[in-house]
């Protein structure tokens, strides 16, 4: 694996050029990664400081593990804090700061996961069906898949994933259970519902799943909740969203703050990734960014 900069198959910080930017950094700033990963944006930061510092902070303990080696050169300037979004007043008051001058949060998911066919994330990979990007809590992809009452099944496949063949899903998963690895669950789903286009038939069942054994949503909105007041005045807070429905989320509170006069949006439109990062890195061309500024 690459250094922090370093553009590999592990490692690409997505508009990493536009974080850095919308992020406006000082040398003498205090800045938090909430989403550290393998330490791609976190390292960044990091070496354009001087006397200040990056909390790097990720729920998957494996992955900081790994973004710590990959910024080994910035040592001194990163400290690393293993928690969720809502344990961020914990991993600021545990580096001795009361508020910051930017918040990043890149919602996507790791390319390590992804590529971990034991962390059970893809369907391309035979694995266990896990998911959990923390693996020291219980429920797991299976658990959903293997005990919810089909209509259960059903509600989360469709209000999660936005997939609007749910029901046909839910019923020839409840029948074929107890399914205990991720090709077998996606080959069930393609069963049930043919492939149409160059998406898998089971792309949104397995999203869908990701999000509920990992809560994001409910991280999301308690990250929404909090961030903004932890900025100084002038602190920017920048979010990067990969699916409508936490793009939407974003939007919707970043309207309501500047509503109230407490922030400004500094994205008036979203911002996307170039053309030339879509064709280095696929992964990111779903990808938005919206940033505001605490007043």
């Amino acid at each position: 694996m690459g250094g922090a900069g370093e553009r590999g198959p592990w490692h690409y910080p997505v508009l990493l050029r536009e974080s850095l930017e919308y992020l406006a950094l000082r040398p003498d700033g205090v800045y938090v990664d909430l989403t550290a990963g393998l330490g791609g944006h976190a390292g960044e930061i990091a070496s354009r400081l001087e006397s200040g510092f990056v909390i790097a902070s990720d729920r998957d303990a494996e992955s900081l593990r790994l973004a710590e080696a990959n910024t080994a050169a910035w040592k001194g300037r990163i400290r690393f804090f293993h928690g969720t979004f809502s344990k961020l007043p914990e991993a600021l008051e545990r580096n001795g700061v009361a508020a910051v001058d930017g918040i990043l949060a890149d919602l996507g998911v790791s390319r390590h996961h992804l590529s971990s066919a034991e962390r059970g994330f893809s369907l391309m990979e035979e694995g266990p069906l896990d998911m959990r990007m923390d693996r020291s809590q219980d429920l797991t992809a299976a658990d959903l898949v293997n005990e919810l009452p089909e209509r259960d099944l059903a509600d989360l496949i469709y209000q999660l994933g936005e997939e609007r063949r749910s029901r046909r899903i839910s019923r020839a998963i409840v029948r074929a259970r107890p399914i205990l690895t991720t090709r077998r669950l996606a080959d069930v789903v393609e069963q049930a519902v043919p492939r149409t286009g160059r998406i898998h038939p089971a792309t949104q069942t397995f999203m869908a799943l990701r999000l509920r054994v990992n809560a994001e949503l409910d991280e999301l909105d308690e990250l929404l909740r909090l961030a903004p007041g932890r900025l100084r005045p002038g602190g920017r807070f920048v979010v990067l969203t990969f699916m409508s429905t936490e793009d939407r989320k974003v939007k919707q509170a970043f309207q309501a703050l500047a509503r109230t006069g407490e922030c400004k949006i500094l994205t008036k439109h979203v911002v996307r990734p170039s053309d030339e990062e879509v064709f280095e890195n696929a992964a990111s061309r779903s990808a938005k960014l919206r940033a505001i500024e605490r007043l």
